[in-house]
């Protein structure tokens, strides 16, 4: 059953306040009915501040006024609707000492194999940094000649779903580019023709 937050201070303000049957604001509660009654006269929950449900959102006016009309009507609470997001965590994701040799290898398979992907993408994808990424890429780093290149989804390092992500991301900025250089060509070839027949 659900019930409201600080039942007996609620119980309070809803016997202040509103012309509701003991039994309507004991049930709404989860009170006694006699309880109610010594609240009522003063008897209990002396010295306990009222505590509006209305301001808390756990009633609305018209909830109230329509069991105010009908003493047989019961009080109901407003069902939140709680949301949980699932906030990622900002920054370079903490690998285990066992896979820490495995972030160069998986660098290594993605530069090979999708060449489009973007050091940030790369970084995002196995928790490295951009110089990393870029020695890799230009073969500078320190350790190239133990680097072997393996696939960060069988290393754990990001998801399948992940990666492809990543390169739909990449494809997607390689057409934006392409269709750039394309419309840029055809500017440059009318320019060109244009000056041509002035000439």
């Amino acid at each position: 059953m659900n019930l409201p937050l600080m039942p007996k201070a609620t119980a309070v303000w809803l016997i202040e306040n509103t012309s509701l049957t003991f039994k309507q604001i004991a049930d709404f509660c989860g009170l006694h009915e006699l309880e109610i009654k010594g609240i009522a006269d003063g008897d209990v929950a002396v010295g306990i501040k009222a505590y509006n449900p209305i301001l808390s959102n756990q009633l609305t006016r018209d909830e109230i006024e329509a069991s105010s009309k009908d003493p047989n009507r019961p009080l109901k609470l407003v069902e939140k609707n709680v949301e949980f997001e699932v906030k990622k965590m900002v920054g370079t994701k903490y690998t285990p000492i066992s896979q820490r040799e495995d972030k160069p290898n998986a660098i290594a398979w993605l530069t090979k194999n999708y060449p489009i992907l973007t050091d940030a993408q790369i970084c995002k994808l196995v928790g490295s940094t951009k110089n990393t990424v870029d020695a890799i890429r230009n073969r500078k780093h320190w350790n190239m000649s133990n680097i072997s290149p393996k696939d960060p989804v069988m290393a754990s390092l990001c998801s399948q779903t992940e990666l492809q992500a990543a390169i739909d991301k990449a494809k997607r900025r390689q057409e934006r580019e392409a269709k750039k250089k394309g419309r840029e060509a055809k500017k440059a070839a009318k320019a060109a023709a244009s000056t041509e027949v002035q000439n």
